[in-house]
């Protein structure tokens, strides 16, 4: 058990066993379903931990020029990269970049389609099989008149040039899941599919959670794969590769209560931290806390930042909470740190691992230079 009052508060802490344990199971999947793996970096970009992750996958997706930089510089191969959408700006140097690179429309395609091809980069194109599991609508990409990917109706036959296709319908989702949108992919687009070299199956496939039927999406994948032999087959999870690895350690500074509700203020920020809990909305678990009964003292934790809905609860404790106890957010790494903002200049999470060895290795702080520089 880690001995959370020992690590510098507020601080992003990463455990390195967990992500080995994450990792392992996820080449596996990826060898014995004869598929590709790549690790999408909008859920974490943390490069500190690029190294460990290179022993067991080899490639990485980009969603933008930094990231699809941050995979060549750190990662030290070149991107797959999809963005909803490119800039005459950015494209030459996020060519530079990338190996594949996925357009969200024939429009784009079209306008910077021939750049890449003339660079020997691999193109595709993300299609909308219309189907997708996930109810809230903030990441639903099939939502009605979603933005992202091409139609059925809109691509009767595939431009010169086009090598491959890419879709993405899941988040944290399970494998009959895929197997779903397998079926509206080849019910919508089969007729494309003799035609490309790769299909990119996009991110959301929560193998690492603990209810995760891994026998299963290796099921579905072999199945796939025997009816089209040709393809290459790529998934991008984000959520797998660094799910329930670590925490987001916070201190209690002040205790507010007031018309019977009790807030506990914490040095962190809802808002500025831990976005996700505010936009999905979804209540993480605290270590040492549970649901609490009516029986129990409710607290809500309160976040620094000026904004009055930073808040978040309820939990119950088996003790009265005191100034200077540590709340600890679990699985704080995925998507929660790259998400992040500087709202209020409030003071932001340090970033350190908890090494295989036990050994706490700070990898970053962050000051008033850090917020200065972001504002002008």
């Amino acid at each position: 058990m880690v001995d959370f009052t020992k690590i510098p508060s507020p601080c992003y802490l990463l455990d390195e066993q967990s992500l080995r344990k994450n990792l392992t199971l996820i080449a596996d999947v990826a060898r014995r379903a004869e598929v590709e793996i790549i690790v999408a970096l909008k859920a974490n970009a943390m490069w500190s931990i690029f190294p460990i992750m290179r022993e067991y996958v080899h490639s990485a997706t980009a969603s933008s020029l930094a990231e699809a930089r941050l995979v060549k510089e750190e990662f030290g191969v070149q991107a797959h990269t999809y963005a909803p959408v490119y800039t005459d700006r950015e494209i030459e140097e996020l060519l530079d970049y990338s190996s594949h690179i996925t357009f969200n429309s024939r429009a784009q395609f079209d306008r910077f389609g021939p750049m890449a091809l003339l660079r020997g980069i691999s193109c595709g194109l993300r299609i909308n099989p219309e189907y997708s599991p996930v109810e809230t609508d903030l990441y639903n990409p099939c939502s009605p008149g979603s933005r992202l990917g091409i139609l059925a109706e809109e691509l009767p036959e595939l431009p010169e040039g086009v090598e491959g296709l890419h879709f993405h319908t899941l988040c944290e989702s399970r494998p009959q899941d895929l197997a779903r949108t397998l079926e509206a992919v080849e019910h919508r687009f089969g007729h494309l599919l003799p035609q490309i070299k790769w299909l990119n199956m996009g991110g959301g496939h929560l193998m690492t959670h603990a209810d995760y039927d891994c026998e299963e999406l290796i099921r579905i994948l072999t199945s796939f794969r025997e009816r089209h032999p040709h393809l290459r087959i790529i998934l991008e999870p984000g959520s797998a590769f660094t799910w329930r690895t670590g925490w987001l350690v916070s201190t209690v500074e002040d205790i507010v209560s007031r018309r019977g509700i009790n807030t506990a203020m914490l040095n962190v920020s809802f808002a500025c931290h831990m976005p996700d809990c505010l936009e999905m909305p979804y209540k993480p678990a605290i270590v040492g806390a549970h649901e609490p009964t009516e029986h129990d003292k409710h607290w809500r934790m309160g976040g620094n930042s000026c904004l009055a809905g930073d808040f978040c609860g309820d939990w119950a404790f088996d003790h009265e909470l005191q100034v200077g106890e540590r709340i600890v957010f679990e699985d704080m790494i995925h998507y929660t740190m790259v998400k992040t903002t500087m709202f209020n200049g409030v003071t932001h999470p340090s970033i350190a691992i908890l090494t295989a060895e036990g050994n706490l290795r700070i990898v970053r702080e962050f000051g008033y230079e850090d917020y200065k520089n972001r504002m002008s």
